[in-house]
């Protein structure tokens, strides 16, 4: 952000301007010296980076608002610890900064910036400003379960952390204080976010296969010109999901070695969506509008790529599978993580929706039967758009086939008012078939400016 800012600087304002690097042993006492050093010089823009790093940051930033841009000094602070500037913000700069968010990475830029194309790639990889996909992988930050939680560990665990201590004089641990004074807060937040991946897995291995969508997995499998195999015509993919999902039971209930109340969950999770790493989306019923649950979405897709993929790969070497060879074990995993990939595909295309329509509902709608998988109400107007996201490159009928039930779109707009259009999204070329719009996906959430 700093660079950007730099570079988009007339050459009479960057000859006024001046950068300095904070490191943990610095404190606002240097910079306040250094501060005013640069003020007698006539510097104007001043740019401090890995500010967070100083533990009098969070209860002593005032000084910069209220002494030197009151002076007439514009400057810009930049840190890893986004939610220590949440909590200066609230207090001590209030109403005296503008904060920009730079956590979530939107597919728009993700794709603009690094250049790697495509929604599977960006599920692989996306999150940070940090090279991925098959030319990169050796320096994503997601490039495997290691580098994953590696990220976790120190980029959020301990984000939290440092900003809890810094906060109060911590006196803001609340529910996890004992956990902090034991050295087990990271650990806990390490669990937290591996819980709702596990969920997530867990949830993917449950959903019902659609029998239209195997047949078309089946038949592209069969006719592959590179590879053909008949390998879903002979498995019992249902009894291999069914298999699946009893050992991720089985592994959820061995790793609860240490207690892990529910305050402890509420209060991370708190902190999780402070810094934009889960966002709930609504999951709406009808015609029972009353009952309404939610899904939890990470913000960083090759995050919880990463760390699903590895727990189904590990669950795989199960000896309830050592009667498959390592060619129908590598077709299982390969169909398992598609079906991973799809419901990424989902969340990814709820979340940025979300995130780029403040001043409408995005949801997804339930029936007795059969589900829209997104919907987006914009109360102002009255009316209503429709989705279906497919992570298929072909388009076939039986997808729009619950856009097209008149049923189910008569409830909709008795409750949202009248369909203004019926999408699916999916990774094929842009058309329209008859009253259904078939959109690209990486098109549609290109589309989307206000991520």
């Amino acid at each position: 952000m700093i660079r950007q800012i730099l570079a988009e600087m007339s050459d009479a304002d960057f000859e006024e301007a001046a950068f300095i690097q904070i490191t943990a042993k610095n404190t606002l006492a240097d910079v306040n010296q250094d501060l005013k050093c640069l003020e007698r010089q006539g510097y104007r823009y001043i740019f401090v980076d890995e500010v967070t790093l100083m533990e009098d940051f969070v209860e002593g930033a005032a000084l910069f608002s209220d002494v030197f841009a009151a002076c007439g000094m514009k400057i810009v602070l930049s840190g890893t610890d986004s939610l220590g500037f949440l909590f200066t913000e609230d207090e001590q700069l209030y109403d005296r900064c503008i904060l920009l968010h730079t956590t979530f990475i939107p597919y728009r830029e993700f794709e603009t910036v690094l250049h790697v194309r495509g929604i599977d790639e960006y599920c692989r990889y996306g999150g940070t400003m940090s090279l991925g996909g098959m030319r990169y992988n050796e320096t994503s930050t997601f490039a495997n379960k290691e580098r994953a939680d590696e990220y976790v560990d120190t980029a959020i665990a301990k984000n939290i952390q440092h900003s809890l201590r810094c906060y109060q004089y911590e006196g803001h641990f609340r529910h996890l204080q004992e956990l902090y004074e034991k050295n087990e807060l990271t650990s806990m937040v390490n669990r937290v976010v591996e819980n709702i991946n596990h969920r997530f897995a867990l949830e993917v291995l449950t959903r019902k296969f659609h029998s239209n969508d195997l047949a078309i997995s089946a038949g592209n499998l069969r006719r592959d010109r590179a590879n053909p195999t008949d390998i879903l015509d002979r498995i019992d993919l249902q009894a291999v999901t069914e298999r699946l999902c009893e050992l991720l039971e089985i592994r959820e209930k061995s790793e609860q070695t240490v207690a892990l109340c529910e305050a402890h969950v509420k209060e991370i999770r708190e902190y999780l969506r402070l810094l934009d790493l889960i966002q709930e989306i609504e999951v709406v019923s009808l015609p029972d509008v009353n009952r309404k649950a939610a899904r939890t979405v990470i913000s960083q897709p090759g995050l919880r790529y990463a760390q699903a993929e590895a727990l189904v790969g590990s669950l795989l070497l199960d000896r309830a599978f050592s009667n498959l060879s390592l060619t129908e074990r590598s077709a299982v995993l390969a169909r398992i993580l598609n079906e991973i990939k799809g419901r990424m595909e989902e969340d990814i295309v709820l979340l940025e929706t979300k995130l780029a329509n403040p001043g409408k509902q995005v949801f997804t709608l339930q029936f007795p039967v059969g589900e829209f998988d997104m919907v987006v109400f914009d109360p102002d107007a009255g009316s209503c758009g429709i989705f279906e996201i497919k992570h298929s490159t072909e388009a076939v009928p039986g997808q729009a086939r619950h856009l097209t039930d008149a049923g189910k779109c008569s409830d909709t707009e008795h409750r949202y008012g009248p369909i203004t259009g019926k999408y699916v999204l999916y990774r094929g070329e842009s058309h329209a078939a008859g009253d259904i719009q078939y959109w690209n996906v990486e098109e549609y959430l290109k589309s989307l400016k206000d991520c």
